[in-house]
């Protein structure tokens, strides 16, 4: 099993290596197509929250790179620096993708919903569980009793929750693509190239998410098999 498992999670490391290669390159060709509309990434995402009838999310710059997110407790929509203020496909993509969360947010979408709750629960969940886990299997093999058995299985649940965070995030990235997409269309926002540019970026974007999901995934199910195999 340990052999086995090297070999998945080298090959989810390696395919999480070449979709986020593929992202950058994706984002730095689509960043030379420029915008026939002259709209920045901050125009593109006050245009679309406006369309939308959102009048109570801020648009912001925030510092980095692929720092763009939509934060639901203080209402805004943060743009990286290169997305808020440049004028391509890249950026449009982003903004209207970033706004998408927030219609989202607006329209009490469930999934966006469910995410949310779960937050709190994952920062917690998602520092803790590596620590029980391990803990829980060194106490077991120390004092050969059961204890550390069930310290193990609390941090495999925790891990559970983190895990199934991951795979509740898919259906909220694809569907704010899709609103992004689908806005960008319909008002006719970029030429026929640009909209393509925009929606191969979204699309490699997402990759990034299945990966992470797979990832955890992968891990989840050999501490399982580590952990109850070990009861045999």
């Amino acid at each position: 099993m340990d052999f086995t498992y090297l070999i998945l999670i080298g090959g989810i490391a390696l395919f999480s290596w070449l979709v986020s290669a593929q992202l950058k390159s994706k984002f730095a060709y689509y960043s030379k197509v420029h915008l026939r509309n002259g709209m920045s990434g901050a125009e593109i995402a006050e245009k679309m929250l406006s369309d939308n009838g959102i009048y109570d999310v801020k648009v912001i710059s925030t510092p980095g790179q692929l720092t763009d997110h939509y934060n639901p407790m203080n209402k805004t929509v943060n743009l990286s620096e290169a997305v808020y203020n440049q004028r391509n496909a890249a950026s449009a993509a982003v903004a209207a993708h970033e706004c998408g969360h927030a219609v989202q947010h607006a329209q009490a979408y469930s999934w966006l919903t469910m995410r949310s709750k779960m937050v709190p629960i994952v920062n917690v969940s998602s520092s803790l569980s590596q620590w029980l886990i391990m803990g829980g299997l060194i106490l077991g093999f120390a004092s050969k009793t059961s204890i550390g058995f069930y310290v193990a299985v609390a941090g495999l649940i925790l891990m559970a929750i983190a895990t199934m965070f991951s795979f509740i995030t898919l259906p909220v990235e694809y569907d704010a693509s899709n609103r992004a997409l689908n806005w960008l269309k319909s008002k006719n926002m970029l030429t026929q190239q640009e909209y393509a540019g925009a929606e191969d970026s979204l699309k490699w974007a997402a990759r990034t998410y299945v990966v992470a999901a797979l990832g955890a995934l992968a891990s989840l199910l050999y501490w399982a098999y580590r952990i109850l195999g070990s009861r045999d």
